[in-house]
């Protein structure tokens, strides 16, 4: 039975990887205070969906990150993650009644999990910086022919309508978004904080600072997505987490962007992103 170890081995990984997947978009879905965003707490601008709605496309998705997972160590072109993330979009929106609560999650932590996949095969570090970099050596050009994810999208609509760039152009570019403000944020708030909920809020925060995020220009056009980068900066200007009043602070926010019906759920993908990244290394 020796020669099924390393299968073994390697459809293990593959699980582990797609449990950090699935946790950090749980860890995402559950925190609060996050502008807009939907929580345990309430459904934020959003009124097609609540807390539930995201549990039930969680619980439609954990197979999923396992599977690209391990076709990403074997791999695989872009043609088979492409269809793997096809598959996934429609569970999705069969648990959720044909609410789309993970289209962007699909897409973008689906292919860092593909590249975990693909460097734990080969032994090699499993950092944010080499995920994006092993997206862009293994599938980039397959992912630049095969144009946007979803041109029916909103994001997709955003995207052409503005000339924004979306979760295409970031992955394209090796998530830099994710490497240089994401990551950097909550790795340093997690270090003089030492607790895990300011500091995603943190990182979230420094995300929606600098983000062109296109469900925010899908809702309230450059506008809207000047309003929430401009307030965000403000909050981290101010000291972010680390000053007292803060959790109020990101709750005013919270409630104009409600008011408003702004969700920055691109900021949010990137957060959970950070959130896996962070779960893979020691």
């Amino acid at each position: 039975m020796s020669f099924l170890a390393p299968r073994r081995q390697a459809d293990a990984a593959s699980l582990w990887i797609g449990k950090q997947a699935v946790r950090a978009l749980h860890a995402e879905l559950v925190l609060h205070p996050k502008p807009g965003l939907v929580s345990p707490l309430d459904s934020g601008a959003h009124d097609d969906m609540d807390a539930g709605t995201f549990l039930r496309s969680l619980f439609s998705l954990r197979r999923y990150f396992s599977a690209i997972a391990a076709a990403g160590a074997e791999a695989m072109p872009f043609p088979e993650l492409q269809r793997l993330g096809i598959q996934a979009e429609a569970r999705m929106l069969t648990a959720t009644q044909g609410v789309n609560t993970h289209r962007g999650a699909i897409f973008c932590l689906g292919l860092l999990a593909a590249a975990a996949g693909w460097r734990n095969r080969r032994g090699l570090s499993l950092q944010g910086g080499a995920l994006g970099e092993t997206v862009v050596a293994q599938w980039g050009d397959a992912i630049a022919a095969a144009g946007c994810q979803s041109l029916n999208s909103n994001g997709g609509r955003a995207t052409r309508r503005y000339g924004a760039r979306g979760a295409r152009e970031e992955a394209l570019d090796g998530f830099p978004t994710l490497t240089t403000t994401a990551l950097p944020a909550l790795l340093s708030a997690q270090n003089r904080l030492g607790l895990d909920e300011r500091a995603r809020v943190q990182s979230l925060f420094a995300v929606m600072a600098v983000l062109e995020d296109t469900n925010l220009l899908h809702r309230g056009g450059p506008e809207g997505l000047h309003f929430v980068q401009s307030r965000a900066r403000a909050f981290l200007e101010r000291g972010g987490v680390e000053r007292s009043g803060w959790r109020e602070q990101a709750m005013d926010l919270h409630r104009a962007c409600v008011a408003r019906r702004l969700s920055p759920g691109g900021a949010a993908d990137i957060l959970a992103a950070a959130c896996f990244v962070q779960s893979l290394t020691p």
